[in-house]
């Protein structure tokens, strides 16, 4: 591999991780709630994930040898649900707008598909935020 596409796919994974940040500091002050700390602070992880490294198909959720991301920090979802929009999951910029909203697709903790409101991408969740356990 030559230098220079070394360069442009470092530089293309960088502008994609601060882009994810845009969206997920956009959503969490728009919502008035939610932790920027996980999605500020792992950019670069999500850009290196989902764009050189995992095995995906936004339009086949199901499909059997996909890679499967899963995040039970709850708290940093935004991270999740910018990275499944900029990757072309079915999760419109609106719904990241409606972050944390009631019967929102971006719920304040990732809900499991099947659920009334899921989320496309969604592998497994830690429960609706509030759930908690006995």
């Amino acid at each position: 591999m030559s230098t220079e596409v070394e360069v442009s796919t470092k530089e293309a994974l960088q502008v994609a991780a601060n882009e994810a940040r845009g969206l997920a500091m956009d959503s969490i002050a728009a919502a008035h709630s939610g932790h920027m700390g996980l999605p500020l602070g792992c950019g670069e992880i999500g850009a290196v994930l989902y764009g050189s490294q995992m095995s995906y198909n936004p339009k086949d959720t199901e499909w059997v040898n996909r890679d499967r991301f899963i995040l039970s920090a709850g708290h940093g979802s935004m991270f999740l649900y910018s990275w499944l929009n900029l990757a072309g999951y079915d999760l419109p910029i609106d719904e990241l707008k409606n972050f944390r909203q009631h019967h929102s697709q971006t719920p304040g903790h990732p809900e499991f598909p099947n659920s009334e409101h899921s989320t496309p991408g969604i592998e497994c969740t830690t429960g609706p935020l509030g759930a908690g356990g006995e």
